[in-house]
């Protein structure tokens, strides 16, 4: 059925800080020529997926078509029933959609290697540290993690909670200028490192103990990137342990840092069920005052954490759980932490019986261990926080609230898990997006099927801005994901959390099968991805018309002519591009082109381009940016990858006025 498929280089891209403003490669004519020299032959496709219906990702209508795959890279869609490949999928009756991206990641990194429950779910990409957590080295990280090789992509945000901790600690205290200057270096480095943003969980403790002020002044560091926020939002005692505020918060950090806020798993709690409606108006209302708002959300209604993370109080967690320990130990400190946890319980969790709550460690319910302890919920939370730190199943939402989540535009399907062996999670780990899939498309019709697509690939691609991934389009990245619409459903429970998905069939991760049949093939196939100054976090625009227009040099030898548009609702844009370098007699045209993308003063594409002389073929992405932040006197830049490497990047000659962009 399906050979091996070659494996995708991983790409050399600079970080915006070491860009010059003459030109950004020593040799431009010799970077052509080594990438030129890579293409194939335009007839040698190492996969060809034959008779699938294709949901693209833009959410645009399904079409038939086949899908043939070269070098790591999409090379055409069409009718390619007169091309040969080294191996084929037949996926009659079967969709192929672009491979599923999770951006609310905690993966394990020891089982990156296999990553089965994340591929049986359809992922190709997973982007670590949400929540505000993770190493405050970005680079070495994930070096670390890629070393017993990768089933699927990974990346990472740079966390604010891992920063404050690193710098502050576990006490409450107000940081210095020096110590605000020492987080916003951790944030810069990391963005410079490749980091896809920065992540916060504001309900988290130390971090918690920020003020609105103080976050800002750490993470508006990352600004010039024009990256995005994910906070999980702090829901506090003095504001009623209200969802709206905790909302209200995240939209405003992102607002005041310049930064695209992200609502992350999305939830209206406990005492404000029923309150979707609000809580989707006020980002509804920030989008529309200029700072576009996105959001994130799983398919269940409980989540899972430390028992005692959301529970105890803040201050009782004061100074780390050596200080809080202590505090239960003395009475009358512990009858008022008994009290406010329930509290906590009743507002956040709808409840102060301890009913719905799972200690999956152990598979216990925690009114059964209240029986076996005769104590109330709050004092038997405490005597099982004194006797370790297990996790908790919480359960906090309505189901009306979920299917308003779901069905908002700008809100990406992810899991809030990664990459696992443990068999006792939470169902999440193991079912998110077929059950999105299965449940909320094929059952309930809540979202069709291109829409619940969208919702896994290019919107959350968009969001953190990854621009060679999240679309079946020519020249993207080879991450696909095929299944079953008739079968694809979760099978994982709270009392089974590890049951594999079903329906999901095939999933290539850079043009190579990593699963097949629905079985993990073990194949290394993933790879680190970074993020540059150049790929901005941004809303879709994949239903409206745009186009771009660009003519000049890069030096005195490489000119560039890029008439590029797409049509409202088209799954193409048409036009040429064309590249020419004098030195060397190169000139690279567009054979086919897949998706423009675009936002104010910048836009992207791939495409599939053809070496006149050689008649080599090979994927082109291109990067075109109006005026470069990154540049005194923000010049006008172009970037072309070639075949997976950085091959031309500089900026442009001619007066701005050359570059157009309609958006």
């Amino acid at each position: 059925m399906i050979g091996a498929a070659s494996r995708r280089r991983t790409s050399s891209v600079p970080s915006a800080a070491s860009l010059s403003s003459v030109a950004f490669v020593s040799s431009v004519a010799a970077a052509i020529a080594v990438a030129v020299a890579a293409a194939q032959q335009p007839s040698s496709y190492s996969v060809i997926l034959r008779r699938g219906t294709i949901v693209d990702g833009s959410g645009g209508r399904p079409y038939q078509g086949d899908v043939g795959i070269q070098n790591g890279h999409i090379a055409r869609i069409g009718n390619l029933s007169s091309e040969r490949a080294e191996g084929e999928i037949d996926a009659s009756g079967l969709f192929v959609a672009p491979g599923f991206i999770n951006i609310h990641s905690h993966a394990v990194p020891s089982a990156l290697a296999t990553a089965e429950n994340m591929l049986t779910q359809g992922v190709t990409t997973e982007i670590l540290n949400p929540d505000g957590a993770g190493a405050v080295d970005v680079r070495q990280q994930l070096s670390e993690a890629a070393m017993p090789g990768l089933a699927v992509n990974i990346g990472a945000y740079i966390g604010f909670n891992s920063i404050w901790s690193e710098v502050l600690g576990a006490a409450t205290r107000r940081p210095t200028a020096d110590e605000i200057a020492r987080m916003r270096s951790y944030v810069a480095n990391a963005l410079a490192a490749g980091a896809w943003g920065v992540s916060a969980g504001l309900d988290y403790k130390p971090a918690y103990y920020a003020d609105i002020e103080e976050v800002v002044r750490v993470v508006d560091a990352a600004a010039p990137w024009r990256t995005n926020f994910p906070n999980h939002d702090r829901l506090t005692p003095e504001a009623n342990f209200s969802s709206r505020a905790g909302v209200g918060e995240t939209i405003a950090i992102g607002e005041k840092a310049r930064l695209l806020p992200v609502v992350t798993h999305m939830k209206a709690q406990g005492h404000e069920q029923g309150s979707a409606g609000t809580l989707l108006g006020m980002m509804q209302a920030a989008t529309a005052r200029g700072r576009y708002t996105a959001a994130d959300v799983y398919p269940y209604l409980s989540g899972q954490t430390g028992l005692g993370a959301l529970i105890i109080p803040p201050w009782a967690q004061d100074g780390g759980r050596d200080e809080m320990l202590k505090r239960f130990r003395d009475p009358a400190q512990r009858a008022r932490i008994v009290a406010e946890s329930e509290e906590a319980m009743r507002m956040r969790f709808g409840g102060d019986t301890g009913e719905g709550i799972l200690l999956p460690a152990t598979g216990q319910l925690l009114t059964d261990v209240m029986r076996d302890e005769r104590a109330s919920a709050g004092e038997t939370i405490l005597r099982i926080l004194e006797r370790g730190n297990p996790s908790a199943i919480l359960p906090f939402g309505v189901e009306s609230d979920l299917v308003k989540f779901l069905q908002h535009p700008d809100t990406s399907v992810a899991c809030d898990c990664g990459a696992t062996t443990n068999p006792r999670s939470h169902p999440r780990a193991f079912g998110t997006f077929p059950r999105v899939l299965g449940r909320y498309v094929r059952e309930t019709r809540a979202l069709s099927w291109e829409e619940a697509v969208r919702k896994m690939t290019a919107l959350p691609a968009a969001t953190i801005g990854i621009v060679d991934r999240g679309l079946i389009a020519t020249g993207m990245a080879a991450d696909i994901t095929v299944f079953d619409p008739a079968t694809v459903i979760d099978r994982a429970t709270y009392e089974e959390p590890s049951r594999l998905s079903e329906g999901i069939r095939y999933v290539l991760v850079n043009g190579t099968a990593a699963l097949v049949n629905g079985k993990v093939t073990g194949a290394p196939a993933g790879r680190v991805l970074n993020r540059t100054g150049h790929m901005p976090s941004r809303p879709m625009n994949a239903m409206a018309a745009r186009s771009l227009a660009v003519k000049g040099s890069i030096n005195d030898d490489v000119r560039i002519d890029i008439d590029l548009s797409q049509a409202a609702g088209a799954s193409r844009a048409r036009g040429r591009f064309r590249l020419q370098d004098s030195k060397t007699n190169t000139v690279l045209e567009v054979t086919e082109v897949g998706v423009l993308q675009t936002a104010p003063g910048w836009a992207s594409f791939t495409a599939r381009f053809r070496n006149r002389a050689t008649k080599g073929e090979g994927p082109v992405t291109v990067i075109v940016e109006r005026a470069d932040p990154f540049i005194t006197g923000h010049p006008p830049t172009v970037f072309a990858e070639v075949n997976g490497s950085l091959s031309v990047s500089g900026t442009l000659r001619e007066p701005a006025s050359v570059i157009r962009i309609k958006n």
